[in-house]
């Protein structure tokens, strides 16, 4: 038997890794255990495409190049209703939002004011994720500021505590809280070597402990600071989504390719988690051209398609 998805049932599938095993053919030892190949989809921030055109124009434009889909910014950014009509008119799916505000108003904030238009803003990212028919939001959890006010086992703790708070509503609407590794100081060792490894954020993500969370993971982020192929084989199944970019250490931040990722490697290490799912590309954007140019890329260096 076989089962074919299009582009939208699979944004439908609320971004979790679908189910690699087929039934064996007659005649077919069990054992044998044969496998769908899995899937990877394309996206880009929607903030990327520089162009002014309208959203619906932009759609088809990336649905032309060879995006399977797209990713907004909430709170804020483009107007969802709009987006998500844009969307039905084209076909194009919008697979999530990026929550706009973690980084500025922190779920690890000292401040508990802050704290809570912190878990707002989640609450309206899950809100605005479920209206536009996406399955997750991308959120940096909090940052460590200093040793004293906003350390890691603060950042642990209260960055937890918010997410809890958020995990009803996102259980209602069936939307995944995804966690980023970033360049925050946390999960890692800032001033530490590039062996550090994936375990304390599979630590932080098992202590939240619910199905709707998980890791956004970025494939360039901490290039600095480990191997992401190694990475990817500890989060494992843990791993919902992926951010795309590169990091050398002769040119920092840079076309995917040009950097130090060990992009072979990264293939490997996705095909052994079985990972099935969206990529987005979150690097400098601009026209059409650059768009394009981004979209090959992730064509050579992550699917291996030349």
């Amino acid at each position: 038997m076989s089962i074919q998805l299009n582009r939208r049932d699979f944004a439908k599938a609320g971004g979790l890794a679908l189910a690699t095993a087929a039934l064996p053919a007659l005649g077919q030892a069990a054992e044998e255990k044969p496998r769908l190949k899995p899937r990877i989809l394309k996206s880009i921030k929607f903030g990327m495409f520089g162009e002014k055109l309208s959203i619906a124009e932009k759609f088809r434009v990336l649905e032309e190049i060879g995006y399977d889909g797209v990713e907004l910014n909430s709170p804020g950014g483009v107007n969802k209703d709009e987006a998500l009509a844009a969307s039905r008119e084209t076909g194009f799916p919008i697979h999530g939002v990026v929550d706009s505000i973690h980084w500025g108003t922190r779920l690890s904030s000292p401040d508990k004011a802050t704290r809570r238009k912190g878990l707002e803003g989640l609450k309206t990212a899950i809100r605005d994720t479920s209206k536009v028919g996406g399955s997750a939001v991308l959120l940096v959890p909090g940052a460590v500021r200093d040793a004293k006010n906003e350390n890691a086992e603060q950042v642990w703790d209260r960055s937890i505590e918010q997410i809890h708070f958020a995990l009803p509503l996102a259980a209602k609407l069936g939307i995944h809280i995804l966690i980023e590794n970033v360049w925050n100081g946390f999960l890692y060792d800032p001033k530490g070597d590039n062996n550090q490894t994936a375990d304390q954020l599979a630590k932080y993500l098992d202590e939240i402990n619910s199905p709707w969370v998980g890791s956004y993971f970025d494939i360039g982020n901490h290039q600095r600071f480990g191997k992401p192929a190694e990475w990817i084989r500890t989060l494992g199944k843990r791993i919902v989504k992926l951010d795309v970019k590169d990091w050398g250490k002769s040119n920092g931040f840079c076309k995917i390719g040009d950097g130090d990722v060990d992009w072979p490697d990264v293939r490997t290490a996705l095909g052994e988690i079985g990972f099935t799912g969206w990529s987005t590309a979150e690097v400098g954007g601009g026209d059409r051209k650059r768009i394009k140019e981004i979209h090959d890329l992730m064509d050579k260096n992550l699917l291996c398609k030349v």
